[in-house]
């Protein structure tokens, strides 16, 4: 296994621009603001900040639909403020990921402009384009946004294809110009000074031969044809294109963002011998808790114990000396962690934040801490719709309440307090003055009620926030190469309160507990008079009895 490349040790921090810091009142957090808060990252010690979009967008998506990949949109600020940015980053010895977009973009994007003037317009085959089959769609594909993945274009008469949003256009990797169009712009952004990428649905990019029919799409459900067109054909023909035309040439940190992949899959994108990416993003543990009733992520089923630990642990174990984990409790796409796997009940919210940091952060893998993690920011409980702003929250509601009236709203609205992204994406919650410190204006999106008792500000002056224990074990992960390198086994599987694991070195090993309930457990787990424990977060250490939310870890070996 090679163990000596720095982004196996490093930690990443992902950064929602929009929701981070605003400098100018406008309530948009931007990039000037991040250049602000570079100390802060700096002090909780992580080495990568990976940023979501901030590239010229109509933000149908967030930013997510790009318009132009080499402009920055004017609300997070200037080209010449990333600049500073990626200086002001590099002199604190911090690294900076960008987030590429490259199944999809804008349909105001310039090329798509164009290749909907003709069919033989020269950006025609940017997108891919359909005639129509007995009068609609090309094929029974559904977004993942909801409804079909086809849109009829009158000027032309065909259909285009968007995985996504209308306004997201799938691009065509078939056409050998449009691939070479991606390689300059992200040589030209690594020219720059960037770090690395984390790379959007990318292993959509290749669509499967004669676009055949889903046989899983059910148009009653909110569902998705994204795990059917996932990892086509020649994604790893394009994969290994892209690493020898622009990221073997740099030394960089990339992970692909990859629903529907296996560990097979996985070994294929992010071996150490494939020549392409350097790990993934998988979602299987994210989709635990999906709905029994099939409506996907809409449910507020609680996860099973045993389910996560198998998972978890099959990706630990089936990748180990073969390929490189990604470790995340939530992104900008999920609800916040410690409402969902913890308990975020004033009782319980910090005890079980550090249990989840210390579960996730011990094994095999480059961990990934999303902004307002490290200070146990929860879920919001909106009571109206009216309140959210995510197009998947907003188009899943008129499908499954209005439309269909397959779900009351009552009972809708549960399902959104638990699942909605808009969880993710409330602003950073800073201290506790006026909109917790994140504008002087009216921000975006609303900042959660809870920001006067949890923010930055109290976690700095409280030495046993949740904070200085993600500081602690980024630090523990940095000097000890146990963590990077040790192998992973999990102890009692079928244990559905309390999740222990160790890992194992040549001459040494760490074993971690944690109690995942609200409820005092006793497990006995053998140790050598030796071990010593390195990290809990209780004060004391009671042996077999564990606490709620009890997590701790012993090391032994030399």
């Amino acid at each position: 296994m090679n163990q000596n490349k720095w982004w196996q040790k490093a930690t990443v921090y992902q950064i929602y621009p929009r929701s981070f810091q605003d400098s100018n009142g406008d309530g948009v957090g931007d990039i000037p603001g991040i250049i602000q808060r570079l100390p802060y990252l700096k002090e909780l010690g992580v080495q990568v900040i990976w940023l979501s979009p901030i590239y010229q967008s109509p933000n149908d998506d967030n930013g997510y639909d790009i318009s132009d990949y080499r402009k920055i949109l004017p609300e997070f600020g200037t080209m010449a403020d990333v600049d500073e940015m990626i200086t002001v980053a590099h002199e604190l010895g911090l690294k900076i990921m960008m987030d590429l977009v490259v199944n999809h973009t804008s349909d105001e994007h310039q090329w798509f402009q164009q290749s909907r003037q003709s069919r033989n317009n020269p950006y025609r085959d940017y997108y891919i384009w359909r005639d129509p089959v007995d009068g609609h769609e090309p094929n029974n594909w559904l977004s993942d946004f909801g409804g079909s993945a086809w849109a009829f274009d009158e000027k032309t008469k065909q259909y285009y294809l968007h995985l996504f949003s209308k306004k997201q256009p799938d691009l065509n990797w078939e056409n050998p110009a449009l691939r070479e169009a991606i390689y300059e712009t992200m040589a030209w952004w690594l020219n720059k000074g960037i770090d690395g990428f984390r790379m959007d649905v990318i292993n959509l990019i290749s669509k499967q031969t004669g676009l055949p029919n889903d046989p899983n799409v059910n148009a009653d459900n909110h569902g998705s044809s994204m795990t059917f067109v996932a990892n086509g054909p020649k994604v790893h023909q394009y994969l290994q294109e892209m690493n020898a035309k622009v990221l073997s040439r740099n030394d960089i940190i990339t992970v692909g963002e990859t629903p529907g992949v296996t560990t097979s899959d996985a070994i294929q994108y992010a071996g150490f011998d494939s020549h392409e990416l350097q790990m993934i993003f998988q979602f299987e543990h994210t989709e635990i808790d999906n709905s029994r009733e099939g409506l996907g992520k809409w449910s507020d089923e609680r996860f099973n114990l045993v389910d996560l630990k198998r998972i978890l642990s099959k990706w630990q174990t089936e990748l180990d000396g073969k390929a490189w984990n990604s470790l995340y409790w939530n992104n900008h796409d999920r609800p916040r962690v410690v409402s969902r796997f913890g308990d975020d009940s004033e009782a319980y919210r910090v005890v079980s934040a550090k249990m989840l940091a210390t579960t996730l952060h011990f094994m095999q893998g480059t961990p990934y801490i999303y902004q307002g993690e490290e200070i146990g920011m929860t879920n919001v409980d909106w009571s109206s719709i009216s309140q959210y702003q995510d197009i998947d929250t907003l188009n899943a509601y008129q499908d499954l309440v209005v439309e269909q009236q397959r779900v009351s709203p009552e009972q809708m609205m549960t399902y959104i307090h638990h699942s909605s992204r808009d969880n993710a994406r409330t602003p950073m919650q800073w201290d506790d003055s006026n909109q917790a410190g994140f504008t002087k204006g009216k921000p975006w999106l609303a900042v959660n009620s809870n920001y006067e008792t949890i923010n930055v500000a109290q976690a700095l002056a409280d030495q046993q926030s949740i904070f200085y224990f993600y500081k602690k074990i980024i630090a523990l992960r940095q000097q000890m190469p146990l963590i990077t390198n040790g192998h992973y086994q999990v102890l009692d599987m079928a244990d559905s309160e309390v999740y222990a694991y160790k890992r194992i070195g040549v001459d040494s090993e760490l074993l971690v507990i944690s109690n995942f309930t609200n409820q005092t457990q006793t497990r006995h787990y053998r140790l050598n008079d030796g071990a010593n424990m390195i990290l809990s977060n209780y004060d004391d250490d009671q042996g077999d009895t564990l606490r709620p939310y009890e997590s701790k870890v012993y090391f032994e070996g030399t």
